[in-house]
């Protein structure tokens, strides 16, 4: 499904920082292009920015409320582009300049000058199960029910879970990944590029006619792209945040 929007060169897009207390990094980055000392034409964030973020949990906007109001702030000068993930959904009212995508309107079909381009979190066509379960988890009603427990609980659940998550490890290889995207994305997308995080693998495939570009998860290394020009080999170009500080 097309929305009318168009890549810029300059752009920037992080994917998977799973960002809190325990896994600060993002916020210098995020800080730099507020100050425009990293540049960006747009800021275009690919899910799981946050470890946990709720619109419905009041709990984890208190813990993320810095970045937050960082980001807010960078909408109102350039655009920000953000779909949803796993950790991070039903943001719309937290980031009201900004274009939320949910899961259900992934992937989202842009352009980059002559060029078609889709851009995924990564898990919008999971199994049955999975989708059973993302429905579940983004349903106000079920939200408040945990969100009340959480509070009688002064919280310990979710400080459970954030500890816990801080410790999973992001970075491992998916074995098979090659073919697993091949079955999953070949032919199946009429495009030029297909990006997407969620499986942090930080590789490039052929696909016939479409390049496939999973992205690194910026928790690992605190790697993001660069939208380059089409006169460039290469339309996406990776940096390293410890070299833009």
């Amino acid at each position: 499904m097309s929305h009318n929007i168009e890549l810029k060169e300059g752009a920037v897009i992080i994917s998977d920082a799973h960002y809190s207390s325990l896994r600060p990094e993002l916020f210098s980055l995020i800080n730099d292009i507020d100050q425009r000392i990293v540049p960006a034409t747009q800021l275009i964030l690919m899910g799981d920015i946050f470890d946990a973020l709720v619109g419905e949990v009041p709990y984890t906007h208190r813990e993320n409320k810095n970045i937050i109001s960082i980001i807010n702030k960078i909408s109102e000068n350039i655009e920000v582009i953000y779909l949803e993930g796993n950790h991070d959904f039903n943001l719309c009212k937290l980031f009201p300049l900004a274009q939320v995508f949910p899961i259900e309107m992934q992937p989202v079909l842009c352009t980059c000058s002559d060029k078609k381009v889709y851009l995924s979190h990564g898990d919008f066509d999971g199994k049955f199960l999975y989708k059973s379960y993302t429905k579940l988890i983004r349903n106000s009603w079920i939200l408040f029910v945990l969100n009340l427990f959480d509070t009688l609980y002064n919280h310990n659940i979710l400080k459970k879970l954030d500890k816990y998550l801080s410790k999973k490890d992001d970075c491992k290889e998916f074995i098979g990944f090659t073919k697993f995207i091949q079955n999953r994305i070949e032919d199946k997308y009429e495009c030029d590029y297909f990006i997407e995080g969620h499986f942090h693998q930080n590789i490039a495939l052929n696909l016939h006619e479409t390049s496939y570009l999973n992205l690194p998860a910026f928790a690992c290394n605190q790697r993001y792209f660069i939208v380059k020009s089409l006169e460039d080999k290469q339309l996406f170009e990776e940096r390293n945040s410890h070299k833009e500080i």
